[in-house]
């Protein structure tokens, strides 16, 4: 029988408290034990980024972490990124303007473009590439990808200015 561990992390804004083996990836600790499906089985070898997820607002390969690493920290999944009943916009502008296809890929690129933002609200075009480099997808291409993060730029500023009126 395998020694198991306690893990005490806040999940999408829920205290998450689980006995996880300690083998066990933060990948699979969500999927399996979470039953947070969003994140996605790639590769499994940190290369397709198909399981990015944010530790603490920072993109994380969720395959490549043990989950015990994850202990007292915040993760934040795709689940995670609608705040409100309402899509973020970086959803809302994937959606739109047909950065997605198939979908694997989307969720891993979502929550790697959100960190961006949340650090550099008005990147340049080189600034996403650079941020999405370590997240493949083979069906839509990347052009799609780059102008839909660039609408939800322009969607976010908007918003804010809208706040910052009143």
């Amino acid at each position: 029988m395998s020694q198991t561990f306690h893990l005490s992390c806040t999940v999408n804004g829920e205290q998450v408290d689980a006995l996880v083996d300690p083998s066990k990836t933060l990948l699979e600790v969500l999927r399996e034990d979470c039953h947070l499906t969003g994140t996605k089985h790639g590769c499994e070898l940190g290369e397709c980024g198909a399981c990015a997820v944010l530790v603490d607002g920072e993109p994380v390969l969720s395959c490549l972490a043990l989950a015990l690493e994850c202990g007292g920290r915040t993760v934040t999944t795709i689940e995670g990124v609608a705040e409100g009943g309402q899509l973020h916009p970086l959803q809302d502008a994937i959606a739109d303007l047909g950065g997605s296809q198939c979908g694997y890929c989307t969720p891993g690129i979502i929550v790697t473009a959100k960190a961006l933002l949340d650090r550099e609200p008005n990147p340049s075009r080189e600034q996403i590439k650079e941020a999405l480099s370590g997240n493949l997808c083979r069906c839509t291409g990347y052009l799609q990808i780059f102008e839909a993060v660039e609408s939800a730029i322009a969607k976010i500023g908007e918003a804010n200015a809208g706040k910052g009126a009143k």
